[in-house]
């Protein structure tokens, strides 16, 4: 093989491994963002919650704040799962 045909195998090969790294790419992203969304959408649920059990504090149930510090735990790691596939 000549050295020009093994420069051209090694071009091909590289240029199919970025073109797969960047349909990754883009799928990670569009997961990550699936992930915020949904997030998202948690976060305003616990954001009412809070409000409410900030509004009712002496009346809320023990499972009420359970309910709450439990989806808060979550909304947390979400959050960090997050931010940890972004670096």
């Amino acid at each position: 093989m000549s050295l020009q045909e093994e420069f051209k195998k090694l071009s091909d090969k590289i240029k199919q491994y970025r073109d797969e790294a960047r349909v990754q790419l883009h799928l990670a992203r569009e997961d990550v963002k699936d992930e915020w969304d949904d997030l998202e959408q948690d976060w305003d649920r616990f954001r009412t919650k809070i409000d409410q059990m900030m509004h009712d504090a002496e009346n809320a149930s023990q499972e009420a704040r359970q309910t709450t510090q439990k989806l808060g735990e979550d909304l947390k790691t979400g959050y960090q799962n997050i931010r940890n596939k972004l670096k």
